[in-house]
């Protein structure tokens, strides 16, 4: 199908010119003012749009304005038809977003040249423009599915069951969801892609990948010496990820998959593991994660062990702000707490 060309100008010869001048290779549309032009395109979006600077009511200038301005329509590329061409005019034009000047009175040749030139670029940003979005989708698929099946071992090996990971993923995101709508830690999550980071989450178990069976699958509480050895997996974890890190080019996804597996186990009192952070020396997604890992820990069942009713988790959880818990992150916690529960419903 042939492209589609608005043509704007308050003059009717004009028009009239324009039509004659590109009707034989592109469909075209006239307009003599900028408003029956938006009002067109509610209803039409053309390939291209030629519009004349001097018009009453609304000019080239003001109509290119609203047109960049518009998601919609930001994305059409516009050519100023015109017979105002000193050097401030093409200034303002090209800081508007025009892409090319015209002159008045023109030449059919040169006027249906020009508009191939800019249709066939358009055509071929938009088609790489595609092609890199479908490349960027495969690969975001490729790392979703390598981090799914990662965490599923993970998962599969530390003998949990009902889908640990998932969980508190979706806990996190319940989580981080409340603190930006209360604005905490607003600066440093205004500053961060969150799907990437809800993602990454799913990883901060993976250091149990270097932890014995003997341990890891142990039917009943370890001693203190294999608690040692579990306590490892976080620095484990961390090396994992910088190893990941050497062969995949995802800097932001994997910083904050090694943050959640590095800092998820150390407490606000600085009693924690692996290195006794305290405070706000401990990333705040570490302390986020601890309250969902801890969370999710109380309310399932192990062979072990019963799961605990949501209200004594809670319970316990907010007994624990201030020495194990951030108290901010768990207050938190305590407000979104109905929505939790209906996670794991």
């Amino acid at each position: 199908m042939q492209k589609l060309i608005f043509v704007v100008d308050d003059s009717e010869l004009n028009l009239t010119m324009v039509k004659h001048a590109i009707q034989s290779h592109y469909r075209v549309m006239t307009m003599l003012s900028a408003a029956k032009m938006f009002k067109l395109l509610e209803k039409k979006k053309p390939d291209l749009i030629l519009l004349d600077i001097e018009m009453p009511e609304m000019d080239g200038f003001e109509a290119l304005h609203q047109l960049k301005s518009n998601g919609e329509y930001a994305d059409i590329p516009v050519i100023f038809l015109t017979g105002m061409t000193d050097a401030d005019v093409e200034v303002r034009g090209f800081q508007l977003g025009v892409v090319d000047f015209i002159s008045k009175p023109f030449s059919a040749p040169v006027l249906t040249n020009r508009l191939k030139t800019h249709l066939d670029i358009d055509g071929l940003i938009r088609l790489r423009t595609l092609q890199l979005q479908q490349k960027t989708d495969q690969l975001e698929n490729l790392k979703n599915g390598i981090t799914s099946v990662l965490a599923g071992m993970v998962e599969n090996r530390d003998n949990v069951t009902g889908s640990h990971i998932w969980r508190t993923t979706a806990y996190l995101r319940i989580m981080i969801d409340e603190m930006i709508k209360k604005g905490l830690y607003a600066n440093e999550l205004g500053a961060m892609n969150i799907n990437l980071v809800v993602s990454s989450a799913s990883l901060h178990d993976v250091g149990k990948i270097a932890i014995s069976d003997v341990i890891l699958k142990k039917p009943g509480r370890l001693t203190d010496e294999e608690m040692e050895i579990m306590k490892t997996h976080c620095v484990a974890g961390e090396h994992v990820i910088d190893q990941i890190a050497n062969v995949v080019d995802d800097v932001e996804f994997l910083y904050y998959a090694r943050m959640f597996a590095i800092s998820h186990h150390e407490r606000w009192d600085g009693t924690g593991y692996p290195h006794g952070l305290a405070g706000t020396d401990i990333p705040f997604l570490g302390q986020v994660m601890s309250i969902v890992d801890v969370y999710d820990a109380l309310t399932s069942a192990r062979h072990y062990k019963k799961g605990l009713d949501a209200e004594k988790s809670i319970k316990i959880i907010m007994e624990g702000s201030g020495t194990q818990f951030d108290p901010r992150i768990a207050e938190i916690f305590f407000g979104v707490s109905e929505k939790l529960k209906e996670v794991a419903l």
